[in-house]
């Protein structure tokens, strides 16, 4: 549905690539998050899909389009394939509610029949039905956004692009935006949306694409969270049994630990491990002890033989 390929832009004066060798897919009906820093490269990717830059090197497709064969000419109509959604909403001030969302089908080429028939039912997807009537200086935040929205889903374009949607919002009313959205993605469009809030990120816990210098620094494909730089994860080392007994502080600690032992105690232990190999050699050996009794007894006997025998000589 969206790809980038190797794109690179800079502009020009600038020390660094605003985008440094991105590559990026998005399957349809997926819901991803882009996030990082202000100077990222964010804006600058949002605007390479809407076609208001050109990549430096790369490619870059788009629906099935690859918009280096996009001609100038051709750019309001590719543009009409895409639904955007700003921060800062882009209402027409002179027009209601009702001709703000009709303005953007009429721009597309629909004839009035339809869209009266599909204006009422984009309204009614925002639950703006009932302020059909009212001028945006007549709306809240939440309410302005909302018409954004519906003007920029009533063509039901399969990509919608949402740049910091929530940004000048309350709480309570950004909940309710990213309600919206995720209700949208729900009917099967592509959504990017762009943003700083920790919190909604967090919450819906989907696709997360961090981008830092211009590169994509992180991208976690399911249960993502919000964070700014990617930072390595220390690796597990798995110890053998005893390891921590092994380590040099800790010997040296049990040298720290271990009593004094007094002269006494010492011969005592010396006393007990002379006894114990006595015990040993009693159970290991005794074929051994006999045949040295019989030596010595043999050689007793020989002794005497040989005492005797000299005893006669001399007389």
């Amino acid at each position: 549905m969206i790809l980038f390929d190797s794109v690179t832009k800079r502009y020009p004066g600038d020390n660094k690539p605003a985008l440094d060798n991105v590559s990026l897919h998005i399957k349809p009906n997926e819901f991803v998050f882009l996030v990082g820093k202000s100077g990222a490269g964010k804006s600058t990717l949002i605007k390479m899909i809407t076609k208001e830059e050109t990549p430096d090197a790369g490619k870059i497709i788009i629906g099935g389009i690859d918009l280096d064969y996009v001609k100038k000419r051709h750019i309001p109509s590719y543009r009409r394939r895409l639904g955007v959604v700003f921060q800062d909403f882009k209402l027409l001030p002179r027009r209601t509610v009702y001709e703000n969302v009709a303005f953007a089908l009429e721009i597309a080429g629909m004839s009035g029949k339809e869209i009266s028939a599909t204006v009422p039912k984009v309204l009614e997807l925002v639950d703006l039905l009932d302020q059909a009537k009212k001028f945006p200086a007549q709306l809240s935040g939440g309410q302005k956004q909302r018409v954004s929205i519906a003007r920029s889903v009533a063509r039901q374009p399969k990509i919608l692009i949402a740049d910091e949607p929530t940004a000048n919002l309350d709480k309570l009313t950004t909940e309710e935006i990213i309600g919206l959205l995720k209700k949208i993605n729900d009917f099967g469009t592509t959504l990017l949306v762009t943003t700083h809030n920790e919190n909604i990120v967090n919450t819906l816990q989907k696709r997360v694409v961090t981008l830092k210098d211009g590169k994509i620094v992180d991208d976690q494909r399911n249960n993502g969270i919000y964070k700014l730089d990617e930072k390595p994860q220390p690796k597990r080392i798995i110890q053998s049994p005893g390891h921590a007994l092994r380590r040099p502080e800790n010997l040296k600690r049990q040298e720290e630990i271990k009593p004094k032992e007094s002269p006494k105690h010492v011969e005592a232990l010396k006393h007990i491990e002379i006894t114990r190999r006595s015990e040993a050699l009693k159970r290991v050996a005794p074929q051994k002890r006999t045949e040295t009794v019989k030596r010595s007894i043999s050689e007793a006997k020989k002794a005497e033989a040989r005492a005797q025998l000299n005893k006669r000589r001399v007389i």
